[in-house]
């Protein structure tokens, strides 16, 4: 009876969990893409590739 009700409750906390951090990760890289005085990446086409990454 325990795993009956544990198990799924488990599983969808599990789900949960994953999707807040998703959404939350998600609104950090938009709110970066969208601030014109972030760091570029190394991988930007006008940054140079040997320079120091942009979130170290």
């Amino acid at each position: 009876m325990l795993t009956d009700f544990l198990l799924p409750v488990l599983a969808f906390g599990t789900l949960l969990s994953v999707i807040v951090f998703a959404l939350i990760s998600q609104k950090k890289v938009l709110d970066r893409m969208d601030d014109p005085n972030a760091i570029k990446s190394t991988l930007a086409a006008d940054k140079d590739s040997h320079g120091k990454p942009a979130d170290v």
